[in-house]
């Protein structure tokens, strides 16, 4: 079985740490991620999507990011299901992330460009880094 989610979006709002009670960070927030434009140049959707992360992670969230940021999230989709004192059953999707990483920088936070930037200098290749599958961050929850 396969359950990876990877998405883009803003966050919608300050994300909200708070800790279990063994004194585990968690960060919940939700993205708004648009969806792909239909062929006939409709009109743009977004889905409004919550997520949870855990450890390091949540305190990364808690410290760096804040409502309008663009970041990606990768993580796993999770179905939490319960019954409301009323015996109504509820269930809500979220996805688990094990990665979260800004894709941009807070406005504050952008230097100033210089009128003429000097030209870069040449950089030799380095070989990309072996990236391989193995117990990710997310098998620990």
């Amino acid at each position: 079985m396969y359950n990876r989610i990877i998405l883009v979006g803003r966050l919608t709002a300050d994300p909200e740490l708070r800790y279990t009670p063994n004194g585990v960070p968690v960060v919940t927030f939700r993205l708004a991620v648009d969806r792909a434009r239909p062929r006939d140049g409709g009109e743009k959707q977004t889905d409004f999507i919550n997520i949870v992360a855990w450890r390091q992670q949540a305190e990364f969230a808690a410290n760096y990011l804040n409502k309008g940021r663009l970041v990606l999230v990768e993580g796993r989709l999770q179905i939490r299901q319960w019954t409301t004192p009323e015996g109504m059953r509820r269930s809500a999707a979220e996805v688990v992330s094990f990665m979260v990483r800004a894709l941009d920088r807070k406005r504050e936070e952008a230097p100033e460009v210089p009128e003429t930037a000097p030209e870069p200098a040449a950089q030799e290749e380095t070989p990309a880094e072996d990236v391989s599958e193995a117990a990710g961050p997310w098998d620990d929850q």
